[in-house]
């Protein structure tokens, strides 16, 4: 054995089954098959029995350790052998005829996509409120409505009184024409 850092500890303790053990292991499983068609169990309890014997052996002696690597990646790892997952983002292309692909196309509808959708939702909504708007039944139509009632009453009272204040410039107006030609004695 080399001395120094560069040892390598990698084949220290393998052991490998021999042929005579692999060979009766064999036979075992053979009759143990043979028993259970002659006795007429299923065939999933046959698979429950050969996996609780290979996990039996696989405890009991450490030679087996390539054999047991096969075994459970074969099996699946985890729960994954009990449930079927399948990868959501994993397209799988399905062949389709040209008589059904014209019909399905027609029949659909494109899909729009969620701004898409978002949009001429927006927009729907910004012309439904423009009509309600529009006919003064909104409150910001009502605020507007009594905000120009008050002023069209404003601009009201400001015509009266400058049409007030005219005639009393032209009454004014009018007397005072009247004072100076009966100063100046005109008539």
């Amino acid at each position: 054995m080399p001395r120094g850092k560069f040892t390598n500890h990698k084949g220290r303790n393998r052991r490998f089954t021999n042929p005579e053990e692999l060979e009766e292991e064999r036979r075992k499983e053979e009759q143990q098959k043979k028993w259970r068609q002659t006795h007429g169990e299923s065939e999933e309890s046959e698979e429950e029995a050969a996996a609780e014997k290979k996990i039996s052996e696989e405890s009991g002696s450490g030679s087996e350790s390539e054999e047991s690597s096969e075994d459970e990646d074969a099996k699946g790892k985890g729960v994954s052998k009990l449930i079927e997952i399948e990868n959501p983002n994993r397209v799988q292309k399905k062949a389709k005829k040209v008589s059904a692909l014209d019909t399905a196309d027609l029949d659909n509808k494109p899909q729009l996509s969620r701004r898409e959708r978002e949009e001429i939702e927006k927009q729907r909504a910004q012309a439904h409120y423009q009509k309600l708007h529009a006919e003064g039944k909104t409150d910001q139509a009502r605020a507007d409505l009594a905000r120009l009632a008050i002023i069209k009453q404003q601009r009201e009272d400001a015509k009266k009184r400058r049409e007030v204040e005219q005639k009393e410039k032209e009454t004014a107006a009018k007397e005072k024409t009247a004072q100076v030609r009966k100063a100046l004695g005109k008539k």
